[in-house]
């Protein structure tokens, strides 16, 4: 590819312009995963974080950090965050994140996607690191795409 579409012809940043693009159905599906000391999965599966409801407040904050991606990434379009749904299992190394992002707009949702997977690692962290602080975040990525012009994609299992 020789063209850069967010660069302008003297090599600024800028916005694609993406007002001529019929609004589709999109959705994008990220996953983060924290990676926990077994005494912090213990804590998670009992109950017993003293800062409380660690999945549940993970859950809010991955929601409205998808509401809130274009105000920390500047060249992401401000769109329609029509449906969210971030999904939290605790399991043996830590906790997997799910987020799926939905819209009815001109572009897709992935960057909304891996903002809401990223924001709710870091609550977890956030919550629980007065537990352990070598609690970290092992990977965030995109797992999969629907909508838009390239269509439908899945990352490789």
């Amino acid at each position: 590819m020789t063209e850069f579409t967010h660069l302008d012809s003297a090599g600024h940043a800028r916005m694609v312009d993406v007002s001529a693009k019929v609004p589709s159905v999109r959705s994008a599906t990220a996953r983060a995963v924290v990676a926990c000391s077994e005494s912090v999965v213990s804590a998670l599966r009992d109950g017993s974080v003293p800062k409380g409801d660690v999945l549940a407040v993970a859950r809010v904050a991955g929601i409205a950090a998808a509401k809130k991606t274009p105000d920390l990434l500047p060249l992401a379009h401000v769109i329609g965050v029509h449906g969210v749904v971030v999904d939290l299992e605790v399991t043996g190394g830590g906790v997997v994140i799910t987020a799926t992002v939905t819209t009815a707009d001109r572009t897709g949702v992935e960057m909304e996607a891996l903002t809401a997977a990223s924001v709710a690692a870091l609550n977890v962290i956030d919550m629980v690191k007065g537990l352990d602080k070598s609690t970290s975040i092992a990977e965030v990525k995109l797992i999969a795409k629907n909508g838009g012009k390239s269509g439908s994609w899945r990352a490789a299992p």
